[in-house]
């Protein structure tokens, strides 16, 4: 689920040893925080430090989470269109301040009526976090 496959057998390692990568650890700690079966789950920036495909992976993998009942809440900062496409609910904070909260699928609009209209062919994630 967390695409850890490959270092099954690897040692995670610690700073005397050499272990698996950072991005690698940071999947078996969610995993390990996973086995737990946690109604709600609170992460940190989960994708920092993974190239985008595990991002994208992690990010599913948690999807599939929120399907089965398990609240999931995060701060990713800068995440790509791929990865906020699947979030339900955006809360999006600018120096401090709130400046949108609600459905993910509204946002558009949102700042559409604000006069902010994102281009055509335009990344709506880059839109509202530029």
């Amino acid at each position: 689920m967390l695409g850890l496959v490959k270092v099954k057998d690897e040692l995670v390692g610690d700073a005397r040893m050499r272990g698996i990568s950072g991005g690698e650890k940071k999947r078996v700690c969610i995993g390990v925080e996973l086995m737990k079966k946690p109604n709600v789950l609170f992460l940190d920036e989960p994708t920092s430090g993974l190239d985008s495909f595990q991002a994208l992976s992690v990010i599913q993998a948690l999807k599939e989470l929120t399907l089965n009942g398990t609240t999931v809440v995060m701060s990713v900062h800068q995440p790509r269109s791929s990865i906020v496409s699947l979030f339900d609910y955006l809360i999006v904070v600018s120096e401090g301040k709130l400046v949108y909260s609600a459905d993910n699928h509204a946002a558009e609009n949102y700042f559409k009526k604000l006069g902010y209209e994102c281009p055509v062919g335009f990344n709506l994630s880059d839109f509202v976090l530029d």
